[in-house]
């Protein structure tokens, strides 16, 4: 089974910038036509299951790429690919020396938003699940966020805190991992 992952096409406050988590921003035009760009060169890998945070910008992304597509998949869509809550800190600077501060404590929730661990504990059951009821045949697509490819990438591989820090996907970029069922966790 192949898992892709895919992080949204861009917004206009990821032109500026800023840390959007659960604000439900859309796609700008760059960003449309990235995601159309990205479903024309993912035609031919056979992707037949297809996932999608319900956040407007990673929806908008997945249908995007949906109709480019060789074969209709319809988008399943789920809370646990919602980007992070970063509470206090939606539309800051990604910069601002007080978030990143913040986004360096993993264990502690972002004031009226999540932490890491809040994320883990969403996003780990969903793809536990994935693979229990997925076949080593499938090709999953999966249209999500940031902060959830690399919530993802830490599920599949050992990343230690600075490389969980230092994890960036950007922009309609796609990430791949191979499972064999007699290898998941």
């Amino acid at each position: 089974m192949k898992i892709l992952v895919i992080r949204h096409g861009t917004t206009d406050w990821n032109d500026k910038n800023l840390a959007q988590g659960s604000t439900d921003n859309p796609l700008n035009e760059r960003g449309k036509e990235q995601a159309k760009r990205m479903g024309k060169q993912l035609c031919g890998l056979g992707i037949n299951k297809l996932y999608s945070s319900p956040l407007l910008r990673a929806r908008q992304t997945s249908q995007i790429i949906a109709q480019e597509l060789e074969n209709e998949i319809p988008i399943q869509y789920t809370p646990a690919l919602r980007e992070q809550d970063f509470g206090i800190f939606e539309g800051v600077l990604r910069n601002d020396e007080q978030y990143q501060i913040e986004k360096h404590q993993y264990f502690k929730r972002f004031k009226n938003g999540e932490s890491f661990l809040d994320v883990a504990a969403r996003v780990y059951p969903f793809l536990d699940e994935l693979i229990a009821t997925s076949n080593d045949q499938d090709v999953i697509l999966l249209s999500c966020h940031g902060g959830i490819c690399r919530m993802i990438a830490s599920y599949f591989e050992d990343l230690d805190n600075d490389a969980f820090a230092s994890y960036f996907v950007k922009n309609c970029e796609v990430k791949s991992f191979e499972i064999k069922k007699m290898q998941k966790r």
